[in-house]
């Protein structure tokens, strides 16, 4: 079932399918819908999605549990939906450049955004990434609309490379030089990993 990242404010878990209808439920908000380009599913359509997912080798879907919301001792391989807040996720879509992930994060619950969750989560996962994966390339593609996202990608370092006037979409990119890389080691290095 792969791993489970412990942060200091987060614990990102595998996306499995007892997560599936608090998903689904948050996937129901008109805003979070635009906000990360989905299309509205039917709960049977979100549980095929939640096993392709966690079944594709390109791509990587952490759910997103606020520690704070946690009770009692966290176990890798217990959901804890009660605490589920989000998700982030990479895909390596690009075949001619596997090393290029495109990074995405959503923190779906209102009472759970602007507490630095995201940017540990995105963090965490772009550590985890460049450690298992040998990724060199984040990109994020971003509604223009989605100031959160556009600052927080932004404040960690992406800069904004295109413009797509027809989705309305920007995209950011995040190399890996070295010494980001380093960064990210060190970061991984206070992360507890559950297997």
């Amino acid at each position: 079932m792969g791993v489970s990242l412990e942060g200091k404010r987060v614990i990102l878990v595998p996306y499995m399918e007892a997560h599936v209808p608090k998903y689904h439920n948050w996937m129901q908000d008109h805003g979070l819908l635009q906000a990360t380009g989905s299309e509205p599913l039917s709960l049977d359509q979100e549980y095929q999605m939640q096993l392709s997912w966690t079944q594709d080798p390109l791509k990587r879907t952490f759910i997103v549990l606020d520690k704070e919301l946690v009770e009692g001792e966290f176990v890798h391989g217990d959901p804890r939906v009660e605490a589920m807040v989000g998700d982030v996720n990479i895909y390596m879509n690009d075949l001619d450049d596997m090393q290029l992930a495109e990074i995405e994060i959503m923190i779906a619950e209102p009472k759970s955004r602007g507490k630095g969750l995201g940017k540990e989560s995105v963090l965490m996962m772009m550590a985890h990434a460049v450690q298992t994966l040998g990724v060199h390339m984040f990109r994020a593609k971003i509604g223009e609309s989605n100031g959160a996202s556009l600052n927080l990608f932004r404040k960690l370092g992406f800069e904004e490379v295109s413009y797509s006037e027809v989705f309305k979409e920007v995209t950011l990119d995040f190399p890996v030089t070295k010494p980001k890389q380093e960064e990210l080691l060190d970061l991984i290095g206070n992360v507890i990993i559950h297997t």
